[in-house]
Parts: structure tokens; C-alpha cells; sequence
């Protein structure tokens, strides 16, 4: 008999405390979770999708109030973080002196941004509000599709991921999208 979700989310929890890697359920797809401010279980992470350590990697937080503290948010980009998050988006900002300080090197983008994102999905949020800041990767090889699935995310990782936490509503299948709000209008850089 499976065990209760509180349960699979207090394990997810401790495994991530532990530098431990998760993977858990988005609204857009499923993610590989990392702390972010944990360089070498990010760098875990980066080793179990075979990705690049030069590119970013963005981070999923539960509130809107996190984004204010992670990242220099101007009037008009907190206007729009409001309209959009918690939503499909990743939103790429200038990263605040604190996420440059305390999160892993392979968090921030050149010239200090940060890709940020607040989930459109309860368990994600609550994940992100238990452990602080953690990675928003699809769960997948680098330059694979994403896993639709807990089974083929298990296939793809096996041991390398502690918990893989499932929870309804079930992902979209979709990508978010990246926003770069670092210049003067918002503009689309990906579209899912």
C-alpha cells in the first residue's frame, strides 16, 4: 500500500535537506529538484542530467514574496510577476546580492540573472516553501524530451534521484516560458 502524500512530501523534504535530488510535479512539466543554495548537490544534478555546467539553471520558489528577495525587482517587473506567477513563466531577472551570494554558481546566468519561477501546482509550491529555493529543470537527459512520467523519469535516473514525488494535478507536458524582463519590455525568449 502506498504511503500517505504528507509522508512522501516530509521524505522529498528530508532528501533534499540531505543534498539529495527530487523529482516532483509542475504545472508545466515534471522538475529536478536540488537546493539551490547546495553547490554540490546541484552539481549532483547536473552530472545526473549530463548537462552543461555553463548553462543556468532556474530556480522554483512558493511565493511572490521570494522573488521580491531573490532578485531586484523595478515597479514595472514586479507588476508583472504579479500578473503572471505563480503561471507558466520563467522569469529571467537581474539576480539580488543575496541570491548572487548564497546560490550555487550554476543558478545564476552571465552578467548575474536569475531564471525564476513561482509553479502553478501545490506540491511544487509547497516543496519550494519547505526546503527554500530549489532547481526548476525538466526531469530529463540534457537535449532529451522531457520525462511524462515518474515510471520514465525513474528509467532516466534510477538511484541518482532520492524521492520521486507524485501529486496531482498532473503536468501539462508543456514548457514554461522564458521571459527576459532584464531590459525595458518584457520579451519572450522560449516559448513552451
Amino acid at each position: 500500500m502506498p504511503e500517505p502524500l504528507e509522508s512522501e512530501l516530509a521524505r522529498a523534504v528530508k532528501a533534499l535537506r540531505r543534498g539529495g535530488l527530487v523529482v516532483y510535479p509542475t504545472d508545466t512539466l515534471l522538475g529536478l529538484a536540488a537546493r539551490a543554495d547546495d553547490p554540490a548537490a546541484v552539481q549532483r544534478l547536473i552530472e545526473a542530467k549530463a548537462r552543461p555546467g555553463t548553462l543556468p539553471l532556474s530556480v522554483a520558489v512558493s511565493s511572490l514574496e521570494e522573488v521580491d528577495r531573490w532578485t531586484d525587482l523595478s515597479d514595472p517587473r514586479r507588476a508583472w510577476i504579479r500578473r503572471h506567477l505563480p503561471g507558466p513563466y520563467t522569469a529571467l531577472l537581474p539576480a539580488s546580492s543575496e541570491a548572487r551570494t548564497t546560490f550555487a554558481p550554476s543558478v545564476l546566468g552571465p552578467g548575474g540573472t536569475l531564471g525564476i519561477r513561482i509553479p502553478d501546482h501545490p506540491l511544487a509550491r509547497s516543496l519550494a516553501e519547505l526546503v527554500g529555493p530549489m532547481t526548476a529543470t525538466s526531469a530529463n537527459r540534457h537535449g532529451e524530451p522531457p520525462a511524462r512520467s515518474l515510471a520514465e523519469a525513474r528509467r532516466t535516473f534510477g538511484g541518482d534521484v532520492a524521492v520521486y514525488l507524485d501529486g496531482a494535478p498532473a503536468p501539462s507536458g508543456r514548457p514554461s516560458e522564458l521571459v527576459d524582463l532584464t531590459g525595458a519590455r518584457p520579451r519572450s525568449v522560449r516559448r513552451g
